[in-house]
């Protein structure tokens, strides 16, 4: 077999995007309960609200996972359900929910994977600055000591927060994700500063706090260089627009994620940036590059580069040629070698095991007459991209896992309930749960540990 004996298949899921019970039981609003709420800001004013009323209904999905076969499962706490406010009283009932579905996963074989922050502050703390204050580090660290005190006798693997690029470049300097601003350049800077130092207090909490040996991790997110050709030339000039760090959007990926690694934010940034660049007092990198134990990534799409006639990267324009493939979400391109990529590139530069924390496909799913949901883009999808991960195992590329994104239909952020990226069809009216085609091909994939891919 290919892939390494250890390697992990699983699936994923968000706090906000499936639980609902937005204000029950004790939960207070996060940015995302406000910004949802906010005319134009949602496709046709959708919510979170109820979602998929996951708050609920647990049992039955953690039930649909277990036949799936998935080793583990990718899902977030909400800070305010169990923080209300972000710092100081617990709340009971929250933190009894996820009593309920830690126990529940294990008892059905499946270990969960819990990222601290995916995306829903605690409004309270927004209104104190949010990650432009930086008393977030310690309001952080204070919430992952509680999630280590509470469950850490049977948590053992964590992402502190999810996709830095899209908390502060879409967040903060887009106005398209909750909180919905539109801050200069230097600021967006001192919020990525602060969301690091953040994430370094959150591994120390989380160390300290829980019993045993734990891995640690940071969902990262770019988006991928994929060499025209395989001469060196190509891949060579890929590899650096890769890493290159002069972007002023935020989704420069050594940016976030050499200082974890290397104690430092690239040059190449600090002299592109210039004054902009935060104020950086001692002990904060120090802080940043805590030891994490494996690279978690979130991987979609990307596009094509080739050297120049000076060797420089050069994007292709034209994708994957006429009529490239695409998923109902405009940047999802399909681009089936992007796994195999970001792996090699990632573990060359940074020396550990990557998890692919995300990777999936958007699409019109609905139930046929047939009462199925036949799902064959997905598929032919989840086929070619599993495809490139499996040349990475052939070649060694240290791998650690792969979690598909997403377990169930959801609530797709700024695009409401419009896209669905689910192994599993939601009926957000009954909230019936089918699984789809999908669901039964990953099945297979995971019993035979992608020896069919």
């Amino acid at each position: 077999m290919s892939f390494p004996r250890n390697f992990t298949w699983g699936a994923a899921a968000a706090a906000y995007q499936i639980e609902g019970a937005a204000a029950q039981d004790g939960r207070a609003p996060s940015i995302w309960d406000v910004f949802t709420h906010e005319p134009g800001r949602i496709f046709e004013g959708h919510t979170g609200d109820v979602a998929c009323d996951h708050y609920h209904r647990w049992p039955e999905d953690v039930g649909h996972m277990r036949n799936l076969g998935i080793k583990a499962y990718r899902m977030s706490i909400s800070w305010s359900r169990v923080i209300p406010l972000g710092t100081g009283k617990p709340n009971p009932k929250g933190l009894a929910f996820y009593d309920k579905l830690f126990d529940g996963l294990l008892d059905a074989g499946i270990t969960p994977y819990v990222t601290l922050f995916h995306w829903d502050l605690p409004n309270a703390l927004q209104r104190r600055g949010g990650f432009q204050n930086r008393d977030m580090v310690e309001w952080f660290g204070d919430y992952a000591a509680l999630i280590a005190d509470r469950y850490g006798d049977r948590v053992k693997n964590f992402m502190t927060i999810n996709e830095p690029p899209c908390v502060v470049g879409l967040g903060l300097r887009e106005g398209m994700f909750a909180p919905g601003y539109k801050l200069p350049h230097s600021e967006c800077l001192l919020a990525a500063h602060h969301l690091l130092m953040a994430h370094g207090r959150a591994v120390q909490a989380l160390r300290a706090g829980c019993e045993g040996k734990i891995k640690v991790s940071i969902a990262h997110t770019a988006r991928e260089r994929i060499p025209a050709s395989e001469s060196k030339r190509d891949i060579e000039a890929a590899r650096r627009d890769y890493f290159s760090c002069t972007g002023r959007d935020l989704w420069n990926l050594s940016w976030w994620a050499d200082p974890i690694m290397f104690g430092k934010y690239p040059e190449e940034g600090l002299k592109a940036f210039g004054a902009e660049v935060p104020e950086i007092r001692a002990g904060d990198m120090k802080l940043i590059a805590q030891k994490i134990d494996f690279l978690s990534y979130n991987c979609y799409a990307g596009w094509r580069v080739r050297a120049d006639a000076k060797g420089k990267p050069e994007k292709i324009p034209d994708g994957w040629g006429i009529g490239n493939p695409r998923g109902t979400l405009p940047w999802l391109q399909v681009s089936p070698p992007a796994l195999y990529w970001a792996a090699r590139f990632q573990t060359e530069r940074y020396g550990l095991p990557i998890a692919f924390s995300e990777n999936g496909f958007c699409n019109t799913d609905f139930v046929h007459l047939d009462g199925k949901v036949h799902d064959p883009q997905r598929i032919d999808f989840l086929s070619r991209y599993l495809g490139g991960l499996k040349r990475a195992a052939d070649e060694g590329i240290p791998l650690a896992g792969y979690f598909y994104w997403s377990i169930l239909d959801n609530f797709e952020w700024c695009e409401g309930y419009k896209d669905r990226f689910g192994l599993i069809h939601v009926d957000y009216q009954s909230q019936k749960r089918t699984p789809k085609d999908s669901y039964y091909w990953y099945r297979e994939v995971i019993r035979r540990h992608g020896a069919n891919l």
